[in-house]
């Protein structure tokens, strides 16, 4: 059996996962459990804080202007990935200068934007 922690719709889970055999898999959930502390997605540099991709995608479209202020929690862009939209928020409050255009693809990590 592998164990793992998933977490739907806000709530995260412990569950343990059996390999299919002959018969029926038998998968116990367990209660809620506490998410584990995650790391700053962005990382403050010289003149601002990095807003990066969080996995590959394509720049679907870009939801305010260059050199836009912005709220924290605020949509910046949409991120095209694995055929779904997600958008990718303002970590801080703050000045937009986009790294990236409408329609570019992108890896984890890259830079989109910095928040000055």
């Amino acid at each position: 059996m592998r164990n793992f922690i998933i977490t739907v719709e806000g709530k995260t889970y412990k569950v343990g996962v059996e390999e299919v055999g002959g018969s029926a898999p038998s998968v116990p959930v367990s209660a809620p459990v506490a998410a584990a502390p995650q790391a700053p997605q962005t990382p403050a540099v010289g003149n601002g804080t990095k807003v990066v991709s969080p996995f590959p995608g394509l720049i679907k479209n870009l939801l305010v202007e260059n050199g836009a202020q912005v709220k924290k929690d605020q949509p910046l862009l949409v991120l095209e990935a694995m055929k779904m939209d997600n958008d990718i928020t303002a970590p801080c409050d703050g000045s937009v200068t986009f790294s990236v255009a409408k329609g570019a693809n992108v890896e984890s990590d890259a830079v989109l934007a910095v928040i000055r």
